[in-house]
């Protein structure tokens, strides 16, 4: 873990978030400080897999060595790494995306449109059989902002992938940095291309579309629009955005998302798109926010009234425990998921 020069932060607290991190992670590392750029150069050689936080307005040298190189940007920037904008915070983020990278070598990204925002990991079945599996294609969350991406739920990547399901990733561009249409395009996109790939170790006859918080919206949204699923899933979904606009979540982010104007909103709250006409299955934790398992409970009844075919599944747990696969609701999630798509 390379802290580049120039950053700002309390180097007391950055070697507390990465002791943290090794120890949870159960891995070695260390914390060193970039003086100069060649001197970064110099330390990115030492290590396999290697983190770099950096800040927005530094210029990172070309880095060559490591097998693994997560770069973290502190400061939310246009046209920045993968992992940006999430503070210090992001520190721990990007030591987990790294660990991630190293222990998974084997997945594949591969890209549906010429943004380096386009893009999907697919991750095979572990063990990989000769026979085809079904596929769980993933929406990330992160009220629709740029700085939380699909690195958010690799951790439930592979514990869909430990149980045998290969599973799509999918990144898209958030309308913070470009539009609404844009990201309603690219999710339609980026389930659609999953099918174009053709491989020959995917059922694409058993596909999940699911979605964590507003990955939900976007997901069920994209299969009320015409999206092809045997099965629908909401991991703590955002699912009645009019409810969610006018109560403010999240410090407007419906608004921010779709502008002033949210001329889709009600074309874009799942809701509000009923019935899917596919299986369902909707998983919110308990103690996540009131909002949510109000909106969890009131969609599930109203998608069983509208002749869906449903399974609510409430049980302890927080936002992000449902996408965490030591947890009881993400193993339950994960057995739910399973059973439906044999």
């Amino acid at each position: 873990m390379i802290v580049a020069p120039g950053v700002v932060a309390d180097a007391g607290l950055l070697a507390e978030i990465a002791a943290r991190e090794f120890a949870a992670l159960g891995t070695r590392g260390r914390l060193a400080y970039a003086r100069d750029s060649a001197h970064l150069r110099a330390l990115a050689r030492q290590g396999d897999t290697v983190v770099v936080l950096t800040g927005s307005d530094e210029r990172e040298p070309a880095l060559t060595g490591p097998s693994v190189l997560v770069r973290a940007v502190l400061d939310r920037a246009d046209g920045a790494p993968h992992i940006h904008g999430r503070g210090i915070e992001g520190l721990a983020w990007a030591i987990r995306h790294a660990a991630h990278r190293a222990g998974h070598p084997d997945v594949r990204r591969i890209p549906y449109g010429p943004s380096p925002e386009q893009w999907a990991d697919l991750y095979l079945p572990d063990p990989v059989t000769s026979a085809a599996v079904p596929v769980v294609a993933l929406v990330h969350g992160g009220y629709w902002r740029s700085i939380w991406a699909a690195d958010t739920v690799e951790s439930l990547c592979a514990g869909l992938a430990g149980r045998g399901l290969a599973v799509w990733n999918l990144e898209y561009r958030r309308p913070d940095l470009h539009t609404w249409a844009t990201t309603v395009q690219d999710v339609t996109a980026g389930l659609a291309a999953l099918h174009a790939a053709g491989h020959p170790l995917l059922d694409l006859g058993r596909v999940a579309v699911a979605g964590h918080s507003v990955g939900a919206q976007l997901a069920l949204r994209a299969i009320a629009d015409g999206a092809r699923a045997s099965l629908a899933v909401s991991l703590a979904g955002v699912l009645d955005l009019v409810q969610c606009e006018r109560r403010w979540m999240s410090n407007g982010a419906v608004a921010a998302a779709m502008g002033p104007a949210g001329g889709d909103l009600r074309a874009s709250s799942p809701l509000l798109r009923l019935p899917l006409g596919v299986p369902q299955l909707v998983v919110q934790g308990a103690d996540d926010d009131l909002d949510l398992v109000d909106f969890g409970r009131r969609y599930a009844r109203a998608a069983s009234e509208a002749g869906d075919e449903v399974t609510y599944l409430e049980m302890p747990g927080g936002h992000f425990e449902v996408i965490a696969p030591d947890t009881p609701i993400c193993e339950s999630a994960i057995d739910a998921i399973a059973a439906a798509l044999r």
